[in-house]
């Protein structure tokens, strides 16, 4: 009786803490005010920044990010764990491909953005 209870604790707790995680992205919205996030769909990411823009590493495959779904924010509950890097987003239909929200990098990033708007991408 006493394993059971402590299963259930166990899996309580670990159920609180994700959702709890998931809560740094639930006040997300993109430009047209539509929520960036449905209850798994946001994660921290690695990204790199390159000539042409913005690349956020998801699963195994770097993809770039349209200029559109970039914010420069600090999200309060972030672990520092990729440098402030954050995507919400899901597959395409065909699985290879995919769609992003809303992408958040920090607020330093956006000098370097747009930095690269003006040389043009160069």
């Amino acid at each position: 009786m006493f394993a059971r209870l402590w299963l259930i604790f166990v899996a309580l707790a670990a159920l609180s803490d994700t959702c709890q995680a998931h809560d740094i992205y639930s006040d997300l919205t993109d430009r047209a005010d539509r929520s960036c996030c449905t209850n798994g769909d946001c994660r921290p990411v690695h990204y790199r920044t390159t000539p042409s823009g913005v690349d956020m590493l998801i699963g195994d495959r770097w993809i770039a990010i349209p200029r559109g779904k970039l914010q420069y924010r600090v999200l309060e509950g972030d672990t520092g764990e990729t440098a402030g890097g954050h995507w919400c987003g899901a597959p395409d239909e065909s699985g290879l491909s995919f769609f992003t929200y809303c992408a958040i990098l920090p607020p330093s990033t956006a000098l370097l953005d747009e930095h690269v708007l003006r040389r043009g991408g160069d």
